[in-house]
């Protein structure tokens, strides 16, 4: 748990910075980023070898990317069908993982957690995975293991490509990479849901890749299972044009999209997002697409880890 605190330190006093005007964002120094980059680098072995069996209480203490904070739920949207027992979650389990009857060992049903799920065990030879089956609908919350990583073979942008092609194959279509860290030689890719040409931040599902072969090692889906719907068209909103009179004047803009992000209100804003830079400082700005208000400000960090935003 010591790197999510020096984690939110380091963003907590970058935040105050700003909003104290003694840092503007228009003019924030390398040595936020220093600092900021130092917190990633320092996450152990331990903080994604020990996921397993805790991926449902150990949000926050691996990057979720922006808007993370505020991707629940209390409906559930993307969590659909009906309640199943025990039996059907093994099933879908087994299919999910390629397992026979003989490797799974159940640990019951946890009513505790954001969605009530079934947690099995699968000894496959020297592997020892982990799954989560909710229990309404029998969606996967999560699979995980954790291995020796041997030499780093695969590229982020391949790795990126073997997630999308991942969740493809299992029904999740329509995903888009935004964020991602990589450590011990794996790589945890964040995949937002497209919905046409509009990135809807909530609907979020994380998958770790090993870069020595490619092979998946694991997959949470909680911020998809809580958020995931489809959202009404919206005609009514101001132009990219209108939008980027908002904007800092200093900002070189690289990129201008359409974009949804929750809010902690447990709300949703259609947004212009912006990605541009001013001086060697990367952002996001976000500007509401309705009645053009700035909604949000972010700043995007390149680390050795990842990409990541503060």
């Amino acid at each position: 748990m010591n790197i999510l605190f020096g984690l939110n330190a380091t963003l907590n006093q970058l935040a105050t910075e700003i909003n104290d005007g003694s840092i503007k964002w228009g003019e924030l120094t390398s040595e936020g980023k220093k600092a900021f980059a130092q917190q990633v680098s320092n996450i152990s072995t331990d903080s994604f070898g020990n996921i397993e069996s805790t991926f449902d209480d150990y949000t926050g203490l691996i990057y979720d990317g922006a808007f993370s904070e505020h991707m629940t739920s209390p409906e559930r949207k993307g969590l659909t069908g009906d309640n199943i027992d025990e039996t059907k979650a093994k099933q879908i389990a087994k299919d999910f993982t390629g397992a026979k009857d003989e490797e799974i060992s159940s640990n019951g049903l946890s009513e505790n957690g954001n969605i009530p799920s079934y947690s099995f065990i699968i000894k496959q030879g020297d592997k020892t995975k982990s799954i989560a089956i909710s229990q309404k609908g029998g969606h996967i919350v999560y699979m995980n293991y954790y291995r020796e990583i041997q030499e780093e073979k695969i590229k982020d942008e391949e790795a990126i490509e073997i997630g999308k092609k991942f969740l493809n194959e299992k029904g999740y279509n329509n995903m888009k990479e935004t964020y991602y860290l990589k450590q011990n030689g794996t790589i945890l890719i964040n995949y937002a849901y497209m919905q046409d040409d509009i990135t809807v931040y909530a609907d979020l599902i994380k998958v770790k890749i090993a870069l020595d072969d490619g092979e998946i090692l694991g997959m949470e889906s909680a911020g998809y299972l809580n958020c995931h719907h489809e959202r009404e068209e919206n005609k009514n909103i101001i132009t990219k044009e209108k939008a980027k009179e908002k904007l800092n004047p200093k900002i070189e803009i690289d990129s201008e999209n359409l974009a949804i992000i929750p809010t902690e209100y447990n709300t949703e804003i259609l947004c212009w997002e912006f990605k541009g830079k001013v001086k060697e400082n990367e952002f996001l700005v976000y500007i509401n697409a309705e009645n053009g208000k700035e909604e949000d400000i972010l700043m995007i960090v390149n680390t050795p880890n990842g990409t990541l935003t503060t």
